[in-house]
């Protein structure tokens, strides 16, 4: 299946917190939209990773995405390195997705900006074509190089270079947000405390949403940044 947007994200609920509107808006248009986590949270302080796996299939229901993948790599350890790109870049060169939104350049959490430089770097390699990949059948690959790179905002604040408008869709959002019970407040939990858990941190996303969707006049935003100048055609597109 040939995706328009393909979501990387170094756990599961990244792509859920920081751009599930942004998601849930393209597959409304019409746009085919998938998800690949790099790890299985397995370091996460509540939960395990069965339990945050049937979490993501549950957030992916409500979302509606048309394909998601966990590549296991090891969470708090993986790396910028060959293994780990060629890995990625055959997800690509599967999927071969106009546009890739990847983790943020700079977070609280180290995964997050190893994540965004392991997606970028792997969404360059992956059109050269003398970098060899295949199937797994042993089908050969052909090179694919997405058009944008687009990374989203997390915990740490970032100046947005655009913001998308996802107030029609804030109620998916936080539904697949809160798909994922473990991890965020549950006053019958029996589990330790952990940054997520408290009510205070889905208060706070709901509020750094609130601020980027004020930015541009509307109620709920979600903010990108990018490395590439970006480009427009239309002016009356622009909000």
């Amino acid at each position: 299946m040939k995706l328009d947007i393909m979501v990387m994200a170094a756990h599961p609920d990244d792509a859920e917190l920081s751009c599930a509107g942004t998601i849930c808006s393209h597959i409304a248009q019409g746009k085919k939209v998938g998800i690949v986590d790099f790890t299985r949270g397995e370091l996460g302080t509540r939960g395990t990773p069965e339990i945050r796996q049937a979490e993501s299939d549950a957030a992916s229901a409500i979302m509606g995405i048309h394909a998601r993948e966990n590549l296991g790599f090891r969470d708090g350890f993986f790396v910028n390195d060959e293994e780990h790109l060629m890995k990625l870049i055959r997800v690509i060169r599967r999927y071969k997705p106009e546009t890739v939104l990847a983790n943020a350049i700079f977070d609280r959490h180290p995964d997050h900006i190893k994540g965004a430089e392991l997606a970028a770097d792997a969404c360059f390699k992956a059109g050269l074509r003398m970098i060899e990949t295949f199937e797994d059948d042993g089908t050969p690959q052909t090179a694919w190089r997405p058009k944008n790179v687009y990374h989203y905002i997390q915990d740490r604040y970032i100046q947005p270079d655009f913001v998308v408008d996802i107030t029609a869709y804030w109620d998916k959002k936080e539904a697949s947000i809160r798909a994922f019970r473990s991890q965020f407040f549950d006053p019958s939990s029996k589990e330790p405390e952990s940054y997520l858990s408290s009510p205070e941190f889905l208060k706070f996303t709901e509020a750094r949403n609130r601020e980027m969707g004020h930015a541009i006049g509307v109620t709920f935003g979600e903010g990108f940044t990018s490395y590439k100048r970006i480009g427009v055609k239309d002016l009356s597109a622009l909000i």
